[in-house]
């Protein structure tokens, strides 16, 4: 992966984390009390009662300091890869569950590392901005773009893949900090395992590569088709993130 982006990420992981760069750089795991700050994702208004990150050696979490004596103990159980094996998640959960609060999933992220080039006989049609609001509220694609149009994290650039007037696929970039932009797609069933995925993917990645943006990918822990489409495309996995919401 591109010493860049491993840079960039560690600038926006520092600033969600309320932590430095240099954090992701140790062995030890690292605990922050969770704040809000400018730059960050834009996944919620308040700040994350628990979230925890690693890239692939040590791990950061950022919580209510209400957990602070749970998270001194947990943080103890090993490397901090080794936080995310389901017997800690477990010991996790139970903590979480007495404040009224549950995990998410985990969140497989993934990087560019190279340029590829893939081909497909599909026609190619562009949208960007408001020209994607026309997509809002069309149940097929809850991938690729947003439900609606979310000021704080908007879609910038869709592309799809056509058959005459049929849609057979699209991929679209959500702008979720200032110049992250997390690709998302959907393929309509019919035409899955032909190619269209990877090939829209790609072709999203590199436009915003051309823009001078950061695209990334995720994907969840068993999800092998998605995750081939991001190998396809010239992604590494770089994080895995997981967090909590109330129940």
């Amino acid at each position: 992966m591109s010493n860049k982006y491993l840079t960039e990420l560690k600038k926006l992981l520092a600033i969600e984390y309320s932590c430095d760069v240099t954090d992701f750089g140790i062995e030890e795991n690292v605990l922050t009390t969770s704040e809000l700050h400018e730059g960050r994702r834009m996944y919620s208004k308040e700040k994350p009662f628990f979230s925890m990150v690693t890239l692939g050696s040590n791990a950061v979490i950022t919580a209510d300091d209400v957990l602070d004596n749970f998270m001194a103990s947990f943080m103890r159980e090993g490397l901090g890869y080794k936080l995310f094996d389901i017997p800690q998640l477990v010991k996790l959960e139970q903590a979480l569950s007495g404040h009224g609060y549950t995990l998410t999933e985990t969140h497989h992220m993934y990087l560019p590392e190279k340029h590829v080039e893939l081909r497909n006989k599909a026609d190619i049609r562009w949208y960007t901005d408001e020209e994607i609001h026309r997509f809002y509220g069309d149940s097929r694609f809850p991938n690729a773009i947003c439900p609606q149009y979310d000021p704080d994290r908007p879609d910038r650039i869709v592309v799809c893949a056509c058959k005459g007037r049929e849609i057979l696929g699209m991929a679209g970039c959500s702008e979720d900090a200032p110049h992250w932009m997390q690709i998302g797609i959907d393929v309509l069933p019919k035409y899955r395992s032909k190619g269209i995925g990877s090939y829209l993917v790609n072709l999203l990645k590199e436009k915003i590569i051309e823009n001078g943006d950061i695209p990334f990918y995720g994907t969840a822990l068993a999800n092998y088709n998605s995750m081939n489409v991001a190998l396809n495309c010239g992604f590494s996995p770089a994080w895995v993130e997981i967090g909590a919401v109330k129940r």
